[in-house]
């Protein structure tokens, strides 16, 4: 049955860039709608910016612009990020936009008719200078219980105490330093305390499977026990000046971002139902049979699965399916820190060449559907994704394609091969339901498991039969298609269970394969007799050491003083508590290349060789070809021996020593076209005779990883020369 599918991310606020810490959320959430997707569903993935609030209002005063010109730009940054790294939202709109609104203006008259709005006059801290009242975040001054200085209004960084702004010792404004002073202000209150509140989330919160059970356990101790009346209304107005939406009846008093951020799925929502001309009802409204599912980070878990609820049940909407809750990202077992250079940027990271592709893989591998927080390993990062997506995955499609491509016309044998594939290859025609299951759950690490399980099976079977030894004996020209063929079956298998995932990397295969976009239903088969796939072009590149190393050096936060700080602390540019978590952070800079020096020595090259001429050149003979095997060598440090087609006819390749052994798994340069040197004298080594050489980059001193082998454009066929 077809299921109607509603999902949303936590909204990012509009004051900051994209970091690694973000990424988990949205890659995790993206790849359940693309699985949903592919199973047939009917899946909706919408978000928004989360554009109001004191901190865009002073910012934008800050930059000398306004405010919807500030949240323009962040809107523009977001969506290029998400876009760089697959993330594909089917609307990514914005929280300052009339849909949302109506929908804020709408719920809050429902509630207050329902009696569940009050007004009470609060006193709180104003800046007379600024002549604005200050979030708890705008007020800074001495530690109540240790004395520091400098702390926030809410708690304090040195001892970790928490207190209310009014404790702070000699407390000034963030905004203008001046001495704030106490000032009352009428607010308005949604009374989550109110006992129909507490009765409808007492049930709602223990429904079977709406929750995580470490976050149905924590909301039980948020509400206390039957007879206690834990939960505290909610402040949901602020004080202009300020930027949101004022409250209607009220002059001068606006929603503040408690209230609107989150109406920001349903104004997102109604913004592309009105593209699409789909009924909004029929996933909002009270009776609606669709299915409801927040991603969120847990530091809001409070807000989602109370506040929230509470909210839309009594204004006369639905109520989430489910709330699913994640941890946090660490790198190398600590927070991200600016001077270690592990607080990373969506931008930086693209920017530094790194794949999207292998961060989408390596949180998938790591995210189980619970709440605990997830460590990027910066080793482990390398080392997973060379060892997994190119050592298992891409590898089987590169050590059969070749073969299929020279020896057999490009097409798959004739005749029907499922049997011979139940039997060789027993376990990855019925992994379908099993691997679907996991993906449902959101346990992804327990999903990738289980496919790196079956492409180890099938890297068994091309241990066994070799089909390079194959090719090189008579009369075997049959098996070695009939191993071929079931190779090309099973990479496509595992492309379909890799796919939500690796969405590029899928399409890429696709088109390899030549097939149409693939399903989840299309693991039931297998292709069809004959099939013809299309030359093989290399679908990956591994992770190189220094790539990492380049991207720590792009973060890290100059630790060099720079001019003497100002007398006043600068604003901070969070509001931490809001719903969808404000906390923002400077981008860093990535300097630009410098030039070489006069000496003539490149960037990391060394010093360029003497002039030569034109004929000099000529004398050197470089040919396309084609790397039929690679092997490591028993007993070298440094060399793979490499078997090369150049077009020489009948079979038969040069073997080449490369000593590319420590940037360059084998199983990954079969297939693969290079550039050799042909006519370069044979040398005897230790380990047999080599025919020439294959160019490669290095830095100046040519230590690994710092090789990088030559690769010429797409349709350069072996044999060529190269001029």
């Amino acid at each position: 049955m077809t299921r109607k599918i509603l999902v949303t991310s936590a909204l990012p606020y509009a004051n900051g860039a994209i970091h690694l810490g973000h990424l988990v959320e949205y890659i995790q959430t993206d790849i359940w709608t693309r699985f949903q997707k592919m199973r047939g569903h009917e899946c909706w993935y919408v978000c928004a910016d989360d554009t109001h609030g004191t901190p865009i209002m002073l910012r934008a005063e800050k930059e000398g612009i306004t405010p919807e010109q500030l949240i323009a730009r962040v809107h523009e940054e977001h969506s290029r990020d998400f876009a760089g790294f697959h993330v594909a939202f089917d609307n990514y709109y914005t929280t300052h936009s009339e849909e949302t609104r109506h929908y804020s203006e709408d719920i809050f008259g429902k509630l207050k008719a329902a009696g569940l709005i009050e007004i009470r006059s609060i006193e709180q801290y104003y800046d007379p200078v600024k002549q604005m009242f200050l979030p708890d975040r705008f007020i800074k001054g001495e530690c109540p219980k240790c004395g520091a200085k400098d702390q926030y209004g809410d708690a304090c960084e040195s001892c970790g105490a928490a207190y209310a702004p009014t404790d702070l010792k000699n407390p000034y404004s963030a905004v203008s330093g001046a001495e704030p002073v106490l000032k009352s202000s009428d607010h308005y209150f949604f009374r989550l305390s109110d006992p129909r509140c507490q009765a409808f989330l007492r049930e709602w919160t223990q429904r079977g499977g709406r929750l995580q059970s470490e976050a149905a356990n924590k909301l039980q101790e948020w509400l206390g026990a039957p007879d206690e009346n834990k939960l505290t209304d909610w402040d949901i107005s602020r004080d202009a000046p300020y930027f949101g939406f004022e409250i209607p009846g009220a002059p001068g008093k606006f929603f503040y971002v408690w209230l609107d951020a989150p109406i920001g799925y349903m104004g997102s929502f109604k913004n592309f139902c009105t593209k699409k001309g789909l009924d909004f009802d029929e996933f909002w409204g009270k009776d609606s049979k669709a299915e409801l599912y927040h991603f969120i980070g847990k530091d809001i878990l409070y807000f989602h699965a109370l506040f929230w609820p509470a909210e839309l049940e009594h204004a006369g909407y639905r109520t989430p399916t489910n709330v699913f809750a994640h941890g946090f990202l660490t790198v190398d077992g600590a927070k991200m820190s600016k001077s270690r250079g592990t607080f990373i940027t969506a931008e930086s990271y693209l920017t530094q060449g790194l794949n999207p592709e292998w961060l989408r893989y390596y949180f998938a591998a790591k995210l189980n559907g619970s709440m605990e927080d997830l460590d990027l390993s910066l080793e482990d990062f390398t080392q997973r994704v060379n060892s997994d997506l190119i050592g298992k995955y891409i590898n089987i499609a590169s050590r059969a394609a070749g073969f299929i491509a020279k020896r057999f016309d490009g097409k798959l044998q004739r005749e029907h091969v499922i049997a011979r594939f139940r039997a060789e290859l027993p376990g990855l025609l019925e992994a379908a339901d099993e691997i679907a299951g996991h993906y449902e759950m959101r346990d992804y690490a327990r999903g990738l498991r289980s496919v790196m399980a079956l492409a180890d099976r099938v890297n068994q079977y091309v241990d066994r039969n070799q089909p390079w030894q194959l090719a090189k004996q008579e009369g075997q020209d049959a098996k070695l298609h009939e191993v071929c063929t079931l190779l090309i079956n099973a990479f496509r298998l595992l492309t379909i269970y890799l796919k939500p995932v690796l969405p590029k990397l899928a399409q890429r295969a696709e088109e390899f394969l030549n097939v149409a976009p693939l399903h989840w239903r299309d693991a039931e088969y297998l292709l069809p007799p004959a099939h013809p796939i299309n030359p093989y072009e290399h679908l990956m590149q591994r992770i190189d050491v220094k790539q990492i190393d380049a991207l720590i050096a792009a973060n890290r936060e100059s630790l060099e003083p720079t001019a003497a700080p100002a007398a006043v602390s600068p604003a901070p540019t969070s509001e931490p508590h809001s719903p969808q978590r404000h906390a923002q952070h400077q981008q860093a800079i990535i300097p630009p290349p410098q030039p070489s020096p006069a000496g003539g020595e490149g960037v990391s090259g060394g010093a360029f060789a003497p002039v030569i001429g034109i004929d000099d050149f000529s004398k050197v003979d470089l040919r396309i070809a084609r790397i039929v095997d690679a092997q490591h060598v028993a007993g070298a440090d440094k060399l793979i021996r490499l078997s090369l087609d150049i077009g020489e006819g009948d079979g038969k390749t040069r073997t080449v020593f490369a000593g590319i052994k420590a940037a360059y798994d084998p199983a990954t340069l079969v297939g693969r076209l290079t550039v050799m040197v042909a006519n370069l004298a044979p040398r005897k080594m230790k380990f047999g005779l080599s025919e020439g050489m294959v160019l490669a980059a290095s830095d100046a001193d040519g230590k690994s990883p710092g090789i990088f082998l030559l690769s010429p454009d797409s349709g350069a066929q072996p044999g060529m020369r190269v001029k």
